[in-house]
């Protein structure tokens, strides 16, 4: 696997949000990450460099790309909490 696959976490007030979900949203929309990724890295990497690095199991990957880079939103498996992943990494 290659090295750097994932570059740095993307916080704004939106994916602070989404990481428990707030009152006014639909529950399915929390419990999601996201992270600047580099631009040739496949969901499947992302994916996997996430649970290596993080041992979360991820259920699904996004991508968007935008002028600050490509962006990955990973959203984690029941019983995983992107809270606890956001305190260990120093989002909180």
């Amino acid at each position: 696997m290659r090295r750097g696959v994932l570059l740095h976490p993307y916080v704004t007030e939106k994916t602070m949000n989404s990481m428990s979900g707030t009152p006014n949203q639909d529950l399915k929309d929390g419990n999601r990450l996201e992270f600047v990724v580099r631009r040739d890295a496949t969901r499947a990497e992302v994916k996997r460099a996430f649970e290596e690095r993080f041992e979360a199991k991820v259920e699904k990957v996004n991508i968007k790309v935008m002028k600050s880079g490509k962006h990955a939103i990973i959203k984690l498996k029941e019983g995983y909490s992107a809270e606890e992943i956001g305190m260990r990494i120093g989002i909180f």
